[in-house]
């Protein structure tokens, strides 16, 4: 299937019918060239169309002042919509079930307010060992608001003795297991230090079978891997935008809520974006939530974050993400070969994301059995930008939109020659 050759890899990129979208956004410099850049998995690139998009809404504060609100090219007072049907695209759901607001940690407590309501009975949340840090936080602190005992409360899956992620059987196990309490099943659906990419319908499925609540936090997975929280029934999801979706540092975060919740009495904590649009500007004591996702907004949207997610989101519609993903398979599917080859007794290293190209996503973790610093040290100072994660893995994630099979090849190839 492949060929361990820089004459191979390139052959590949003349095949990719995507090649050209690496054109759309500016690569970091590295040398007399660009570097290799495999992090958009932290931070993903700028598209060139970013500063068009800005400058278009600072040239309509500058001549319209607070009319931009009514009479912008695109009207700030509606602006939280102009994003919805790409977003709804890339995570598979409907229009109103999706929007662009606040910052991922702030959406996922705006969400537990209304998803995780603990009972004397129902009160335990299932989530991975090794959650990402802000996650495991805002568990934490959502029990302790409740005067729950995190030690007690808190389900922290592991793999098993040897290996190095969660099997689907174990999980499915663990909700069977704590049902009878059980009042929420919250993973990341792509795992962020290991790439794997978790089982949504089935999780979702035994959730419910016991009661419970389904969310994910899609950090790493919106953008990256295909997703139907529709169809799989997902009662709610966060994402950030700042790494696969490429809005830039700090960008505007997003959420789901099934729509089947849509009009169901929640709790939640109201802010005056989320009031029904038609009296918002009543200023009326009294919250009566837009219907959709939208009822959960607080505050009015960020006009110049959401203009550079509107302009990454603007070439995720012209690829379209079955075609990135078809690459992305691909793309992953050689660096994976290449490391294989690279170290074929796994002297230096293992890869510890999950084999099978359908539970990751492009990222693969380099787990180093040696030299771990010294090697992610030199492959830096030859141009690479990757990711070191402590205590020894070394994240890479080429991306379908700008990330070549040469590069992969070069990447491997300095990669070898630092530990040898």
């Amino acid at each position: 299937m492949f060929e361990n050759s820089l004459k191979f890899a390139r052959s590949l990129d003349r095949q990719d019918s995507l090649a050209s979208f690496r054109k759309k956004f500016l690569l970091p410099p590295a040398g007399n060239g660009p570097a290799i850049y495999l992090t958009g998995n932290s931070l993903g690139l700028q598209p060139k169309t970013t500063q068009q998009y800005l400058q278009a809404e600072l040239a309509d504060w500058a001549t319209l002042g607070v009319e931009g609100h009514v009479h912008a090219q695109r009207p700030w007072l509606y602006y939280h919509k102009f994003s919805k049907k790409a977003l709804a695209a890339l995570v598979g759901a409907q229009a109103n079930e999706v929007v662009a607001m606040n910052q991922l940690t702030v959406n996922l407590h705006l969400l537990l307010v209304s998803f995780y309501r603990p009972t004397a009975q129902r009160f335990k949340i299932i989530t991975e060992a090794g959650a990402f840090s802000s996650d495991q936080y805002a568990f934490e602190s959502q029990l302790c608001y409740h005067g729950i005992d995190p030690a007690t409360a808190l389900v922290e899956l592991a793999p098993r003795a040897g290996e190095y992620t969660l099997r689907t059987a174990d999980i499915l196990h663990a909700i069977h297991e704590h049902a009878d309490q059980l009042a929420l099943v919250i993973l990341g659906g792509v795992q962020y230090y290991t790439g794997q990419f978790f089982d949504i319908p089935r999780i979702t499925a035994a959730a419910h079978q016991a009661g419970a609540y389904a969310g994910f936090d899609l950090a790493h997975a919106v953008g990256n891997v295909p997703l139907a929280l529709h169809r799989d029934n997902v009662d709610f999801a966060v994402w950030c935008s700042y790494k696969y979706l490429n809005a830039g540092p700090g960008a505007i975060a997003g959420a789901f809520v099934h729509n089947r919740h849509a009009s169901a009495p929640l709790p939640r904590f109201a802010g005056w974006w989320g009031h029904r649009e038609g009296e918002r500007f009543q200023m009326k004591k009294g919250f009566k939530p837009q219907p959709g996702v939208d009822g959960w907004q607080l505050s009015n949207v960020p006009i110049f974050q959401s203009a550079a997610l509107l302009a990454s989101l603007e070439i995720f519609q012209e690829a379209g993400i079955k075609k990135l993903r078809q690459k992305s398979l691909r793309l992953t599917g050689f660096l994976e070969f290449l490391l294989s080859q690279a170290d074929p007794d796994g002297k230096y290293y293992t890869v510890i994301t999950p084999g099978d190209p359908h539970q990751r996503g492009c990222q693969l973790s380099i787990l180093m059995k040696r030299q771990g610093k010294k090697t992610f040290t030199s492959i830096t100072r030859a141009g690479v930008i990757a990711d070191w994660r402590e205590p020894n893995v070394i994240r890479v994630a080429p991306v379908p939109l700008y990330n070549t099979f040469e590069e992969v090849f070069r990447f491997v190839t300095l990669l070898s020659d630092s530990l040898y």
